[in-house]
């Protein structure tokens, strides 16, 4: 992107509220990179992204003079803040915003930020972005889940950027993203803290398990490690703050009965798991599920034993 470019010209002053955190660095870091002018609000002392980002202390839920300014300018206001935060901040934040301005968010659930927008923010585009990675990972080949509330040239011109950064832009609607990110967040976190507290009840060590695990119990392991060294607050808002998480921790305990109970004779072998246990799961259409096979078959020929 060049400063010339008519996607930038659109997103030329940039609010990044939470900036001094993981997602919202992300993003300012890119806008930065592709011509923006860029104010990173945070309530704490944390350092601005490198580069020209200026930065601003204050608090989105009580916007005071200096901030309010500031966001009346802006042609984007991105809330990469936890949910409570940018729910309390929306209404308010909305008044402050020039008619037509974007706001944005980075909330991993989207239906009560899209209804807290229906209810106050008509004036403003507004899109809520989810990056499906860890932000250190990057943008390149990688979901941004983008459900637009309000749509104008502003939320695609945000889009745009976002593909040119690397990013797959997939539209949703806030109820249908929702459930998805039950599926593929909730459920997945779930199944992998189970897993360890499964460990635990087991009484094995890591250090014993890693001598001789075989891949699957390897990656296992690896996915075990990252979420327990990442940010609890993350994990505790995909879990807590999706309405649709309960229904897939409960799916997930369904299967293990199912499952305990076709290899005890308790359950019909005809039903639960179509084909026994080692078929569970495969009811994706043969090119995906042949694609994700040859995708598990080089991830394990990556795998260094632990030594």
């Amino acid at each position: 992107m060049t400063r010339g470019d008519h996607t930038t010209d659109l997103l030329r002053r940039c609010v990044v509220v939470g900036g001094a955190g993981a997602v919202g660095g992300l993003f300012a870091e890119h806008l930065l990179r592709s011509g923006a002018e860029v104010l990173v609000v945070d309530p704490g002392a944390g350092a601005a992204p490198a580069g020209e980002a200026r930065f601003l202390r204050g608090d989105i839920t009580d916007i005071g003079p200096d901030l309010r300014e500031e966001i009346g300018r802006a042609d984007l206001v991105l809330l990469a803040v936890p949910e409570q935060v940018a729910l309390a901040a929306v209404k308010q934040v909305a008044a402050a915003m020039r008619p037509g301005a974007l706001l944005a968010d980075t909330l991993s659930v989207k239906g009560p930020i899209a209804d807290e927008i229906l209810a106050h923010a008509g004036d403003v585009e507004a899109a809520g972005l989810n990056p499906m990675f860890a932000p250190s990972l990057g943008f390149a080949g990688r979901p941004v889940a983008a459900v637009v509330v309000h749509d104008g040239p502003r939320t695609r011109a945000l889009l745009r950027l976002v593909e040119s950064w690397g990013g797959r832009a997939v539209r949703l609607g806030a109820h249908e993203h929702d459930r998805l990110a039950a599926a593929t967040q909730a459920l997945t976190h779930a199944a992998v803290l189970s897993f360890g507290l499964a460990l635990a009840r087991l009484g094995v060590g890591v250090a014993e398990l890693a001598a001789v695990a075989p891949p699957p119990h390897a990656t296992m392991l690896a996915l075990l490690a990252r979420i327990a060294s990442g940010t609890p607050e993350v994990y505790w808002d995909v879990q807590w703050a999706n309405p649709q998480a309960a229904a897939a921790r409960q799916a997930l305990a369904e299967g293990v009965r199912t499952l305990a109970g076709l290899l005890d004779g308790r359950a019909d072998r005809g039903g639960g798991v179509r084909g026994g246990p080692g078929r569970a799961g495969a009811t994706s259409s043969a090119p995906t599920l042949g694609f994700y096979r040859d995708t598990c078959a080089e991830m394990f020929g990556a795998l260094r034993p632990y030594s």
